[in-house]
């Protein structure tokens, strides 16, 4: 018996040693591709490409370096409750339901973050998947998920679009990326640059279609339209800008549905629903957001000015609740919007992650997050 204790503690850190290796392997695959050929040349044509970056409409700055120790000392000393205190309230959705999109109506399902599963009009789109436990180029340190995943990745109907806003890692997941091209033939929709990760991660090329602002594709007879955004990119480091980001635009006969990706306020949201609103339902990034990088995150109430602007009418509130990636309390933005949204009569629903919202029959507030806050 003596013996066996003591294989079993050599095995320990042996086992501990492998899983650190193979978690530094997979960093310089997840770090993406570098856009080259005529990639790069469609590209360089962008009115948004200049000095080999992309640029925002308006100018967009993220955190100094400077300010990092300031952060951090709020990161690590501050007062904010920035963890559920309590298990999320997950929902399993039901995958007969989901066998079954809605012929000629509008179902949104958000399974955590910025992931979301939107049907319309008999079609379904995939928003900014990431099934990993962590958004980060490893798979062993970075923001860890504070939920589980509603449902597993091969229990996904089958999709006519998945669509990236940008290439961060938690909208761009290395590993979920694989795992979808392996279990479903689908085109990847993203903006200009980010199909170059895709590739390396073995995506074919003929699956990929890359877009500028304000160019359009069509999948399963849904218009896909890339619009402006005011972020920035890069998974080497932070603002390197290589590839583009982008909000988005889903038409279908029927039903049109908007999507901030990530992106501080900006005035062209106007223009956007000029364009292409009304919106039945509109998908508003509200968490991140902290007065060191006020250009590239909004906060929640410019979330309801974003809705408001684009012409929406049922506000889904996304990029809150599933990493904690700022400064603000866990439950914080979901608060702040409620209170916005009541004093500028938005509708809003705030599903549980992967509960189906149908967005024509929207069931009476249900504040789970209080009980768990």
């Amino acid at each position: 018996m003596p013996i066996l204790v003591r294989r079993s503690a050599l095995l320990v850190p042996v086992a501990a040693t492998t899983a650190l290796a193979r978690a530094a392997w997979e960093v310089p695959a997840a770090l993406g591709g570098r856009p080259a050929g005529e990639r790069l040349e469609r590209m360089r044509r962008s009115p948004r490409f200049r000095d080999g970056v992309f640029h925002n409409a308006i100018p967009a700055g993220i955190a100094p370096t400077s300010s990092g120790p300031t952060i951090l000392r709020e990161l690590l000393f501050g007062k904010e409750i920035r963890r559920p205190r309590k298990p999320v309230p997950v929902v399993t959705p039901s995958l007969a339901e989901l066998a079954a999109p809605p012929a000629d109506g509008l179902r949104v399902t958000w399974l955590g973050h910025a992931t979301a599963l939107v049907e319309l009009d008999g079609r379904r789109v995939l928003f900014d998947p990431v099934w990993s436990e962590r958004v980060s180029p490893s798979p062993a340190v970075g923001p860890r998920r504070m939920h589980p995943v509603p449902l597993p990745l091969d229990a996904l109907p089958p999709l006519d679009a998945v669509v990236i806003s940008h290439d961060h890692y938690d909208h761009l997941d290395m590993r979920t990326i694989r795992r979808l091209g392996a279990l479903q033939e689908v085109p990847f929709v993203v903006p200009l640059g980010v199909g170059a990760h895709l590739e390396r991660w073995g995506t074919l090329p003929e699956r990929i279609i890359e877009l500028d602002w304000d160019e359009s594709a069509t999948a399963g007879g849904l218009t896909l339209t890339a619009t402006a955004a005011r972020h920035f990119s890069g998974r080497r480091r932070p603002g390197e800008n290589g590839t583009l980001w982008a909000s988005w635009v889903v038409a279908g006969p029927r039903r049109r549905v908007f999507y901030t990706g990530d992106s501080g306020y900006f005035d062209d949201y106007a223009k956007i629903g000029a364009a292409h609103g009304p919106f039945d339902a509109t998908l508003i990034q509200i968490g991140a957001y902290s007065p060191y990088w006020p250009d590239v995150h909004m906060t929640p109430e410019e979330g309801v000015a974003t809705h408001l602007a684009v012409r929406g009418d049922l506000l889904v509130p996304v990029h809150w609740g599933t990493f904690n990636l700022s400064l603000h309390s866990w439950s914080e933005p979901i608060e702040r919007l409620l209170t916005d949204a009541a004093a500028h009569k938005v509708r809003v629903s705030v599903p549980r992650p992967g509960q189906l919202l149908d967005v024509d029959d929207v069931p009476a507030p249900d504040p789970w997050w209080r009980a768990v806050a």
